[in-house]
């Protein structure tokens, strides 16, 4: 792929490292998501699962941080360049969700 991608609000075209990244951080939550329903099937104790949902929150909340610095660092830099101030708009709304 090549390093310069493209993005508009409607699709994103990342570098391959970029995507391996997300894949993999989102692989790790996903078999972290399955322990914590094994857990529940075998009846693990309640602390137990919640330190475990509690590290699915902290690995999505990483994802998130890294997900938007890409997007800012991108999409929204990349807008402002080109005179695209709605984009603006458009991140403090993402950031205004992200933060409730």
């Amino acid at each position: 792929m090549e390093e310069n991608k493209e993005c508009s609000h409607k699709k994103k075209e990342r570098t391959d490292k970029e995507y391996r990244d997300l894949i993999n951080r989102l692989s790790r939550i996903e078999g972290q998501v399955r322990g914590i329903k094994r857990m529940v099937e075998e009846d693990v104790y309640c602390t137990d699962i919640l330190i475990q949902v509690s590290a699915v929150n902290a690995a999505l909340n990483s994802f998130d941080k890294v997900l938007l610095a890409n997007h800012i660092r991108s999409c929204v830099a990349e807008d402002i360049r080109e005179g695209k101030e709605e984009t603006i708009d458009e991140l403090v709304g993402v950031l205004q969700k992200l933060m409730k």
